[in-house]
């Protein structure tokens, strides 16, 4: 299967990255991303572009599955607006892109509190995307909910760092949907979601992940 990956340079997308590329399944990998990959594969093909400006009759776009690992934060956003874009926009743009070339299969990494009618912004911009992403009719949708992520990012997040050393400590006597989700968890969620599509819709959460 040839599948496309947006998000290829975060902490779970660049795990999702390396278990696409090792996996005999996986045909090839489309990885737009807005500067080139620091890697090389004969399978990875990597579209250099801003994702305001994305090509969207791209031939790239023609894939049997997608990958969304894009996300922020709004430290990192700098703005509701521009987190808004970042979490909600730029994803549905691509799920719509794929979707116009064929693709039936998405998977998409959002959190554990998504919910379109949330009284806390982040939760309710992820809950607004699975909403639209449903509207599109894919045949597959798999939506990924973790709760703390635990991995080592490139950013400092000392509130993130803080929680996951708390959480770490405790973890032996916590409820698993409490517990740390590692990101490679995260990934072969996603990546196994797309090489062996379930039909429908499916939610993995956090007890799942940990």
């Amino acid at each position: 299967m040839r599948v496309l990956l947006a998000g290829a340079t975060g902490l779970v997308g660049a795990q999702v990255l390396q278990q696409l590329l090792d996996d005999p399944r996986c045909s090839g990998v489309v990885a737009p991303t807005r500067r080139p990959l620091p890697m090389r594969h004969a399978r990875l093909l990597n579209p250099v572009h801003d994702f305001a400006a994305l090509p969207l009759e791209a031939p790239w776009w023609r894939v049997d599955a997608a990958i969304c690992a894009l996300g922020s934060t709004m430290k990192q956003a700098g703005s509701r607006e521009v987190f808004r874009q970042i979490d909600h926009g730029y994803p549905l743009l691509i799920a719509q892109a794929v979707k116009r070339q064929g693709c039936e299969v998405f998977a998409l990494n959002s959190a554990a509190g998504a919910n379109a009618r949330s009284p806390l912004f982040y939760n309710r911009v992820k809950g607004e995307l699975e909403r639209d992403l449903r509207g599109l009719g894919f045949s597959s949708l798999t939506l990924v909910r973790p709760g703390l992520i635990g991995g080592q990012r490139r950013e400092r997040r000392p509130a993130e760092h803080l929680a996951g050393v708390v959480l770490g400590a405790l973890a032996p006597v916590l409820p698993r949907g409490w517990r740390i989700n590692p990101a490679a968890h995260i990934a072969t969620a996603l990546v196994q979601a797309a090489l062996q599509p379930p039909p429908g819709e499916q939610v993995v959460g956090a007890a799942a992940l940990a």
